[in-house]
């Protein structure tokens, strides 16, 4: 299976949704563009790194599984939205055609023993 080779991960400071269910990336309060490592993450994704974050990304659902901040687990009341990015260019999926993004983060802490879970 092909997978992206980076997204673009956005932090948001809270869960504020617009009409079509997504925060305006304008809103966010740190992104990072990831490359992909080639290397699997714990959580059995595949491993992105890049500007002091570090995800597993499930590439089939475009949720981010497990994330690192500058080396740390996202504090409470963080939403995370990633975009995939093809050839430098950012590709955000339209609304409806069943891709848009998953938010993760907040309602699923990360831990060290089992990144995802909590």
């Amino acid at each position: 299976m092909s997978h992206p080779q980076s997204y673009e991960i956005l932090l948001f400071p809270e869960p504020e949704e617009t009409a079509t269910g997504a925060p305006e990336p304008a809103t966010a309060i740190r992104s990072a563009v990831v490359a992909a490592t080639g290397d699997t993450g714990a959580s059995g994704y595949p491993r992105y790194t890049g500007e002091g974050m570090e995800a597993d990304i499930d590439p089939a659902s475009h949720t981010v599984e497990a994330l690192l901040v500058d080396g740390a687990e996202l504090d409470y009341g963080l939403t995370v939205r990633i975009a995939e990015r093809i050839g430098g260019t950012q590709e955000v999926p339209e609304a409806g055609a069943g891709h848009e993004p998953e938010p993760a983060g907040a309602e699923a802490p990360v831990s060290p023993e089992r990144p995802g879970e909590g």
